[in-house]
């Protein structure tokens, strides 16, 4: 398929003026293909050449201005429209087009609990062309009036209001207009939740089978729904633009969530089947605050091109995480976002892939390049430089600019400079030199503390390595006085800010502060206190001495997301031992009272630390670490007044367990002393763990099977099957990986998180250099949603050595690599050689 250059693009948007599409679209055609008829109302604005996109299984016929095109003139994905002449036209197009297994333009899913189907679109980035023929470019926005024929029973949904007018006929309302990629339509016998909120419909969906869950859950989906609706409506001068407000719960998503105008999509693993914990339930609503973001910024105003995809989702994760903090019970969400979420920037950004927040355009030439950028540094540094934004220029004059950019830009497209220019003029201050400092860098600036004492002072130098400037708080504490408090209690003596100024290649210390403050030296220094900055963070000796033992006395959790961090970024540099994280995480993590940070800090622990940057010969010892740690949260947590931190001690000690006598007896009782009992979650975890040692068989994971028989048990058998170490096991899943092509692209990711696995290295050991081959041809023959979860989940992360290493360096210079899986091999290859260099460190 051709990809669209920006170049192209961006004539064509000076050539055309859309003014409507007529979809309508019949999904009772079979279960391989569906009808679309489009009728496209254009103008252009001068006489010449231009081309529109589809991809269909059989394009039956093609007219301009009533005129019938010969429908062999498509080639590839692009139709010709030759010698058009100044004025409006109208294009009419007839097509078949292709389900989809992999989450890509129209998904097919029969849900294997009841058989009942369904169907939704995904149309970012340019799959549009996958359902209906279209100028498939984020600037060439439109009217968009959709009817859809569907299976008596089901429901339809859509950008706008639906409407059934018999015989299974549904009507949409025509939306504003809006990009390409933002239409949606989904379809199927949902189970639904409505209500009314300011006046308009609000609705939530999901599977037939998943309506007891969803029913639990309605009340705190929707009052965190219209909370952050109500609160935005009040941040922003536009009002809401749409007419209705829909949140489907769909199978099979790739994302999170879509950003649909009216029609929001989740992945319904946001539908809980099993028991969680609040902190998953402050995630599920940080996505609706980040997706009801975007109706704003992304749907009423959207990017010119996608080199600016970072204003869509940089806003959105950043007002996501705040708006959900003003509005709900959610209270602490940029602890979560500190510990779980900014390493992911932090990661991206030291890797060679790395891009500044806002690239240059020559460095997004075209789709499948824009593609490559949803990462770490659009979302989660992103919305860090946001946050410093904000600290810097004040919250009142950064909505202020914000409300200038909608107003001079709704139902528009705009660019980095448009927003820039709509900030600075709501502030004196120059932010397009803060643009420039921070959008237009890469890289991690790292700020060292250097401590002097005398008599009655002591001072603080921040040793600066790095370009940007920083608005930092600096946060001291001393040793409790109080001795109920405990020996290890450490109180806040004080805050201060201190502004971190920009160097430059020409004078490195110019970004080097020095502040001296009364009294003797605290305890412990903790630069970036309230986490404000994008930086990574480093602690004097003494400072690390208090921590050892006081780390868990902290009083406030955000101060300890910051240390957790810097020992984290410490870890991954090679300067902190990985068994001395796992001590600290020992000695601290049973004493936290923090959802987000135990959880965060547990992962690393689980997945990183003792995964792949301890040594196979000490991975024992640093799993005994964990069992002992997680066996202390469970008896901590016997009484039952803190369900989410004992579910986390579960889940972590079923993954760390090396015997299977203790888990495989849980599994035999259906419950965990004490509790929890164990819901389908906790079951296929367990089996997966089982599988793993080698303590379980076909015969088990049949039997779990048919007592699970849903989407998700189907998924955990997956799983379980190619985690079992028998070289038969393994030939299985890889050949179902690699050679027929029919997993979906859930039951590929979870056969892929099966096969390769810490304890099963030797087993393993002749797919390494398979899969390299047999990756880039799958994500030729399957496209890039199939590329994207080769390169991420069926990589042999665990095969830590020089010669898997050459290996990789080796198939980089593949010129047959498609863009999804070298970017994400490129990633995956410098990960190892972090692990390699960790392991060698000490």
């Amino acid at each position: 398929m051709s990809v669209l250059m920006r170049d192209e693009a961006q004539a064509r948007a000076q050539f055309l003026d859309v003014q409507r599409y007529t979809i309508d679209l019949d999904l009772t055609a079979g279960e391989e293909t569906f009808d679309s008829r489009t009728v496209i109302q254009f103008t252009a604005l001068t006489a010449g050449d231009t081309f529109v996109e589809l991809k269909p299984a059989t394009l039956r016929s093609i007219s301009l201005d009533g005129h019938a095109l010969d429908p062999a003139d498509l080639d590839e994905n692009r139709f010709p429209l030759t010698a058009l002449t100044a004025g409006p036209h109208e294009l009419r197009i007839d097509a078949a087009m292709r389900y989809s297994r992999t989450g890509e333009g129209m998904h097919r899913f029969t849900d294997p609990t009841d058989n009942e189907t369904y169907v939704y679109t995904q149309l970012f980035l340019e799959d549009v062309q996958r359902v209906f023929a279209a100028f498939d470019q984020p600037d060439l926005k439109s009217v968009f009036a959709l009817t859809v024929t569907a299976p008596e029973g089901w429901t339809v949904l859509g950008n706008g209001i639906a409407e059934h007018t018999g015989d299974g006929r549904w009507t949409l309302a025509p939306t504003p207009p809006v990009s390409t990629y933002l239409v949606a339509v989904a379809a199927g016998p949902f189970h639904s939740v409505t209500t009314e909120h300011a006046g308009l419909p609000f609705g939530i969906h999901c599977r037939r089978s998943m309506a007891p869950h969803l029913d639990a859950d309605a009340d705190e989906i929707l009052d965190i729904t219209r909370a952050c609706f109500d609160r935005f409506q009040e941040k922003f001068d536009e009002p809401y633009p749409f007419d209705s407000y829909d949140q489907a719960f769909v199978p099979e998503f790739n994302a999170g969530a879509m950003e649909n105008p009216g029609l929001v999509t989740f992945r319904d693993e946001f539908i809980y089947r099993s028991a969680v914990t609040d902190t998953e339930r402050q995630t599920r609503g940080m996505v609706i605050a980040h997706e009801m973001a975007h109706m704003w910024f992304g749907d009423l105003v959207t990017l010119a091109w996608w080199d600016d995809i970072w204003l869509n989702e940089s806003f959105a994760e950043y007002m996501g995480y705040q708006t959900l903090a003003e509005a709900t019970r959610f209270t602490d969400t940029w602890v979560d976002f500190g510990v779980a979420r900014k390493g992911w920037g932090y990661d991206a950004d030291q890797r060679p892939s790395t891009h500044p927040v806002a690239p240059d355009p020559a460095a997004v030439p075209d789709t499948a390049s824009a593609m490559l950028n949803f990462d770490g540094i659009s979302y989660a540094k992103g919305a860090s430089a946001l946050r410093q934004l904000v600290a810097w220029l004040g919250e009142k004059d950064f909505l202020a600019g914000i409300n200038t950019h909608f107003a001079r830009h709704k139902f528009g497209n705009a660019t980095l400079a448009d927003f820039i220019d709509n900030l600075a003029s709501a502030t004196d201050r120059d932010v397009h030199a803060w643009a420039d400092q921070w959008l237009r860098t890469t890289g991690v600036d790292t700020l060292t503390p250097h401590i002097g004492e005398s008599d009655t002072t002591w001072s603080l130098t921040v040793d600066h390595h790095g370009t940007r400037p920083h608005h930092i708080t600096v946060g001291t504490y001393d040793h409790a006085i109080d001795t109920q408090s405990g020996p290890d209690r450490l109180v806040l003596r004080d805050r201060f800010d201190i502004g971190i100024p920009q160097a430059g290649d020409d004078n490195p210390q110019a970004g080097d502060v020095t502040t001296t403050r009364p009294g003797r030296r605290p305890a412990l220094v903790v630069l970036n206190d309230n986490d404000l900055t994008y930086a990574k963070i480093r602690l004097d000796p003494d400072s690390w001495t208090t921590l050892q033992a006081g780390l868990s006395g902290i009083p406030d959790a955000l101060t300890r997301a910051v240390v957790w961090n810097a020992a984290r970024d410490m870890v991954r540099d090679g300067e902190l031992a990985p068994a001395s994280y796992l001590e600290a995480a020992r000695a601290h993590l049973p004493h936290e009272t923090d959802l987000a940070l135990l959880q965060g800090v547990l992962a690393f622990a689980d997945t990183q630390v003792a995964a792949r940057y301890i040594t196979p010969e000490d991975r024992p010892a640093a799993l005994a670490t964990l069992t002992a740690l997680t066996r202390d949260l469970i008896r901590r947590t016997e009484d039952g007044s803190r369900p989410g931190l004992r579910l986390t001690a579960v889940r972590h000690f079923i993954d760390a367990a090396t015997q299977p006598d203790t888990i495989h007896g849980w599994l035999t009782e259906g419950t965990v002393p004490g509790g929890p009992e164990l819901d389908p979650e906790l079951r296929w975890r367990i089996l997966t763990r089982l599988a793993v040692l080698g303590a379980t068989d076909e015969q088990a994971i049949a039997a779990e099977l048919e007592a699970d028989p849903s989407a998700t048990g189907q998924e955990g058998a997956a799983r379980c099957r190619a985690a079992l170490p028998t070289p038969e096991a393994k030939a299985a899943a890889w050949h179902a990986m690699f050679t027929d092509d029919t997993l979906s692209n859930y039951l590929f990711t979870a056969t892929a998180q099966g096969f390769w696995q810490p304890e099963q290295t030797d087993l393993v050991t002749a797919y390494v250099p398979r899969y390299y081959p047999d990756a880039t041809a799958l994500a030729v023959r399957r496209g890039p949603a199939i590329a994207d979860a080769a390169g991420r989940y069926a990589f042999p992360a665990y095969a830590i050595d020089a010669d898997s290493l050459h290996l990789g360096d080796q198939a980089l210079a593949d010129d047959a690599l498609i863009p999804t899986l070298r970017r994400k091999l490129t990633d995956q290859i410098d990960d190892l050689r972090r692990a390699l260099t960790v392991r060698n460190a000490h």
